[in-house]
């Protein structure tokens, strides 16, 4: 199947699935599921392939149902309050090829009823990976500052995520770049309207979207060590 767009179908489905967040709903609409999520989804990533080869070739684009770049629809339940079964959105991450879950470095594509955007970088990294993001940030703040305050990428982003209240333990209070070295997150968000989701530019309007975030992705790449 070629990406040929999502219907306006795949919010109506999502809308329902947070109605009737349940199995046996799930299971009498498991067909609308595939045809309206999970083929589209499929078709998209195998369409966006040669878009991120060109942003970068260590980033990976895998059509795979299971461990690929779709993120599952199911929950996983055993350690949230939350017990409902399913996810009410759907998440496409093109991970680093070297990145062994969603903490990874990443490109991410957000689909739901109440929120969609794009989103880059390093989302709640583990303890090494933030101080080695930290790190780079003072050993080479010139780099950083250009990576951050890039043209396209502060066009089309904003920085979101976490942030600690006070200095972490071992940076100065008075670090000119506190404010950075405070993040927990190193996370850049575009958002997307419907119009723009279910337009037949998708895809074009992810991979310049994308493109724009190539100076920040490859700084975190490199505070990684990790190849861009």
């Amino acid at each position: 199947m070629e990406f040929q767009g999502f219907g306006p179908d795949v919010f109506r489905f999502l809308e329902e699935l947070a109605a009737h967040n349940e199995r046996s709903w799930f299971q009498d609409n498991k067909q609308r599921y595939e045809q309206v999520v999970l083929a589209p989804s499929l078709a998209l990533i195998r369409a966006f392939q040669p878009h991120l080869e060109r942003i970068s070739p260590c980033f990976v684009a895998s059509d795979r149902r299971l461990g690929g770049s779709l993120m599952r629809i199911y929950r996983d339940t055993r350690f949230s309050p939350d017990k409902t079964p399913y996810k009410t959105n759907i998440g496409i991450q093109f991970r680093h090829r070297f990145g062994r879950d969603v903490h990874a470095p990443g490109f991410y594509l957000h689909i739901a009823p109440d929120e969609c955007f794009l989103a880059v970088g390093v989302w709640r990294p583990d303890s090494p990976t933030l101080a080695a993001i930290r790190q780079a940030i003072v050993d080479r703040p010139g780099s950083w500052r250009r990576a951050r305050d890039h043209a396209k990428f502060r066009a089309a982003y904003t920085l979101e995520g976490d942030v600690l209240r006070r200095a972490p333990r071992g940076f100065p209070a008075d670090h000119p770049l506190i404010e950075d070295l405070k993040r927990t997150d190193f996370v850049g968000v575009s958002a997307l309207s419907r119009k723009a989701v279910l337009s037949k530019q998708l895809l074009d309007r992810v991979a310049v979207t994308f493109a724009a975030s190539r100076p920040f992705m490859r700084f975190l790449c490199q505070a990684l060590t990790l190849p861009f």
